[in-house]
This record gives C-alpha cells, structure tokens and sequence, in this order.
C-alpha cells in the first residue's frame, strides 16, 4: 500500500513510519522537520515537510496516498486547534481512508472510561475541545479513530487485540498499551479494515 504517516517524526508517527517499511509498505513521511523522521533510509521512503496548518502543503504531501494514519498530538507550544486543522487538512485532500489517533476518554469513549478519567481529562480544557472536534471530523467522514490509553514503552505485543467501545473492559483507569502496540494495530486496521466510522480501542492482550 502507498500510505501516508502524518506527524511521522513523534514516538507514535515513528513507530507507524518503521512499522509500515517492515510489512512491505511504501511510505511518506509528513513531518514539520523531517529530517527527524529517524528511521532507516530506504527506497519505499520519501520524507516531506509539511505543517497541519497549511492545507496546501498537506495536500501535496498526502497526493497519491492510499491510507493516511495519523500520530498527530498535541505538541508543546502549539496551542489548541492544531487537531483540528490537521483533521481538516486531511479532509480536504480527500485521502480514500484515515486512520486518526486519539485518546481513550475523550468524545464517544469518555462514558465507557469512568468518572475518574473523565475528571482528570478535563484539566486539558481548550486541548480536549481540541481533541474531540478532530476526532468528530474524521468519524463523520467515514475514518476509524484510534482511542488508545495511557501510552507505555516497549514492543508490540504478540497478543493484542482491537476492540470496539463496547467490547473494552470496564476498570477504575484505562490500561496501558505501549506506542508499538497502538502503532501495530493502527496498520492493522489499514490493512484489513474493521472499524470505519468508528471508534476503535487497542488492547495489549
């Protein structure tokens, strides 16, 4: 597949970006400074600079991409609304698919996580409004939004699984998935898709 990493040069867009050249992929790296997307070179790479606040330049970038996965967050010093023009900007170039990374607790997870983690989610204030609304404008365009908990290190684990919202188990806090996981079952879901239009939460067992 030809597929598109968006903020390819954080610890998830990484993860996505070296993950996708292992399963055979051809893959362009988007990121503000790409010579930060630091995995190894290779001829199914193409690394592109490009900022979520420019819909020209993401046009560009995402042209000719079959799938576009996104690790975009929230970057210190952005401010709120860059989730919101990214969504936008990918949108507007018309990719076939999205895959959109957002967070366990937030918009339509955020009666299944609990009282506790929609507490602590609300001291984000503008950047949870953030978060949402982009989650809310891929999902009505027919993308699948990734709602990972908090993230942990290590690898992919063997034995994860995708769940919808209503298959996730119920605990006092969300558990723990590592960036690799969530990464690996991103690709999964672009490579045999299951949740378009929906929310989709990724579990390390």
């Amino acid at each position: 597949m030809n597929i598109t990493v968006l903020a390819a040069s954080g610890a998830v867009g990484l993860a996505l970006t070296r993950q996708a050249l292992e399963r055979g992929h051809t893959v362009t790296a988007v990121a503000r400074t790409p010579a930060r997307v630091t995995v190894p070179d290779s001829p199914r790479l193409t690394r592109v600079a490009a900022d979520v606040r420019d819909p020209a330049g993401i046009a560009e970038a995402l042209r000719g991409s079959e799938i576009v996965l996104s690790g975009l967050g929230i970057a210190k010093g952005d401010g709120p609304g860059a989730l919101t023009a990214g969504s936008h900007a990918v949108l507007d170039a018309h990719p076939a698919r999205i895959i959109w990374l957002g967070a366990y607790g937030t918009g339509p997870s955020a009666q299944a996580a609990g009282f506790a983690t929609r507490t602590l989610l609300k001291a984000m204030g503008a950047e949870l409004t953030d978060k949402i609304s982009a989650d809310a404008a891929v999902l009505a365009a027919g993308g699948t939004v990734f709602h990972s908990g908090p993230f942990a290190n290590g690898p992919a684990s063997t034995s994860r699984r995708t769940v919808g919202l209503d298959e996730t188990p119920r605990r006092f806090f969300p558990a723990r998935v590592s960036r690799e996981t969530v990464a690996a079952a991103m690709l999964d879901e672009a490579q045999t898709p299951r949740f378009p239009g929906r929310i989709a939460v990724p579990l390390e067992h």
